[in-house]
């Protein structure tokens, strides 16, 4: 077991290497990305879920439901939960567009560096070239794979968002 963690670590950090720079920048921001994307899924499971119930209670409670007042706290209340439940999405969807576009620029660094190589040997070292071709293609497989990652997370977390803000105004009506 523990030579086989090493042999994973060998190889994530040959990766790495292979990848230059930027791959680091989008490893860590894919990290951020997900953590928040597991938080949210955390929330909806466990804290959302208790306040829907007491925010129920609280309503249900209420003996004017009717009211202009009454309908003005019942949108409030909603609204709380909203702001609770679409929290993080913003920075989600942030993380998400930035991931190709780092891709891009570990592209332009890894070009760079092959036009670097060309300059020097003439273009006739293709052994030379091939470090820089790497890092411009792993990057950008890394951000594209992270966005398409994200661009499904995100739309299921939006639904499920969106599902729950409809029950909830459906049990309050």
């Amino acid at each position: 077991m523990y030579f086989a963690l090493l042999d994973l670590i060998d190889a994530i950090n040959d990766f790495m290497s292979r990848g230059g720079g930027v791959l680091w920048i989008i490893a860590g921001l894919l990290l951020l990305k997900w953590s928040l994307i597991f938080e949210r899924v955390w929330f909806l499971h466990s804290t959302h879920a208790k306040r829907v119930k007491q925010t129920l209670s609280a309503w249900n409670a209420r003996s004017d439901t009717r009211s202009w007042r009454a309908q003005q706290i019942r949108n409030m209340m909603i609204s709380e939960i909203s702001l609770d439940l679409k929290s993080t999405m913003p920075m989600i969807e942030t993380l998400v567009v930035v991931c190709p576009l780092l891709g891009l620029l570990g592209t332009v660094t890894g070009m760079i560096e092959v036009f670097y190589v060309m300059a020097l040997t003439g273009g006739g070292d293709a052994k030379s070239m091939a470090g820089g071709v790497s890092k411009a293609t792993i990057p950008t497989m890394a951000g594209m794979v992270g966005a398409l990652s994200g661009i499904f997370a995100s739309n299921w977390l939006k639904i499920r968002i969106d599902r729950d803000l409809e029950l909830l105004e459906d049990h309050m009506a």
